[in-house]
Formats: C-alpha cells, sequence, structure tokens
C-alpha cells in the first residue's frame, strides 16, 4: 500500500471525504500544499482538519519561495480552518523532518540562515512568530550554509553562476515555447 511508504508524498489533497482524511492521518504518507496553485487554478481550498501532522508546504513550480507558500497557507487558513502561526512553522520546517526520517540528502546537522532583518519592534522568542508571518520575507536571507557549506553568501550564489544559469534557462525556455507552438 503506497500509504504505508513513509517517502510517499501526495500533492494537494484537497477534495477529501472524512474516510479518506482518516486514511492518511493513520498512514505514513506526507502530504504537501500547494495553497497559491491551489488559489490559480480555482480548485478548492484545503484543510488540514483530521489530516494529522504530516503536512509540508510546495510551491507547485510557481516559484521556490517557501517563506512566501508558508505565509499564503497562514492567510488563506484564516478563511478556512485558521491555522495557528505555530502550526505554519512546524508545517514549514517538516520538509526537514521528511528528508531526515527518509534518509535523504538535504537535510544535515550543520545548516544555517542568516537574515538581514531590521525590525521596528523587538525581535523575541514570545514574538518570532508574529515578525515570521508579518514581516521576515526571502528578501532578508544574507547568508545560507547547508550541510557546512556557504552557498550563499551575501545574497549571492556561491556554487553557480547566477547570470549563467539564468541565460540558460531563457534558452531553454524559449526552446520549449517553440516547440509547444
Amino acid at each position: 500500500n503506497v500509504l504505508d511508504l513513509p517517502k510517499t508524498i501526495l500533492a494537494h489533497c484537497i477534495h477529501l471525504n472524512d474516510e479518506e482524511r482518516k486514511l492518511l492521518k493513520n498512514s505514513e504518507a506526507w502530504i504537501v500544499l500547494n495553497i497559491e496553485s491551489n488559489i490559480k487554478n480555482n480548485v478548492g481550498n484545503f484543510s488540514s482538519a483530521r489530516l494529522g501532522e504530516n503536512i509540508m508546504f510546495g510551491t507547485d513550480g510557481m516559484h521556490s519561495d517557501m517563506l512566501r507558500s508558508a505565509k499564503a497557507v497562514y492567510f488563506n487558513s484564516l478563511r478556512i480552518d485558521k491555522t495557528a502561526p505555530e502550526k505554519i512553522y512546524e508545517r514549514l520546517r517538516n520538509v526537514s523532518h521528511y528528508l531526515y526520517q527518509n534518509n535523504l540528502d538535504g537535510d544535515g546537522e550543520n545548516n544555517l540562515v542568516v537574515l538581514d532583518y531590521t525590525s521596528p519592534t523587538d525581535l523575541n522568542q514570545d514574538n518570532f512568530l508574529s515578525h515570521f508571518i508579518y514581516g521576515i520575507e526571502s528578501k532578508h536571507i544574507q547568508h545560507v550554509i547547508s550541510n557546512g557549506k556557504l552557498i550563499v553568501k551575501d545574497r549571492q550564489l556561491t556554487t553557480v553562476n547566477e547570470s549563467d544559469m539564468l541565460e540558460f534557462s531563457m534558452e531553454m525556455g524559449n526552446k520549449l515555447w517553440k516547440k509547444l507552438s
């Protein structure tokens, strides 16, 4: 049964009945919520009610900004099931749990994100989640250390040439559009 495999990822999961919710809650499978894609395509709203803890966020290829996705989930949930900021933060971090649980590359002990975030109010453990939801954005990421290696320094990737990558991506995108038309 695919639901018994801890590497199973189910995307969206927006049209579930009570029996399906129970199956997912009692399974090893993970749900990836792609809220902005759901909104864009007007396919329905996600409710985390009775689904358990194996929920993480995705982007469905719309972008790669997980902070943006987390905030979109939070604000959309205000209309649906009022997911608490603590749960949003937990689900953002769930991708690390998924990677670790399944012995997949991408998670490690030596990871750190350094933010350049100037707040108009104090930032402390009591109000961190408010800053996380309302203030901190990807533009505040200054440095990233992954598996002990500095991969973003002063907001620039250190492992690839971003200009070359963008140029190649544009070239491949143009080829794809020509083939599709």
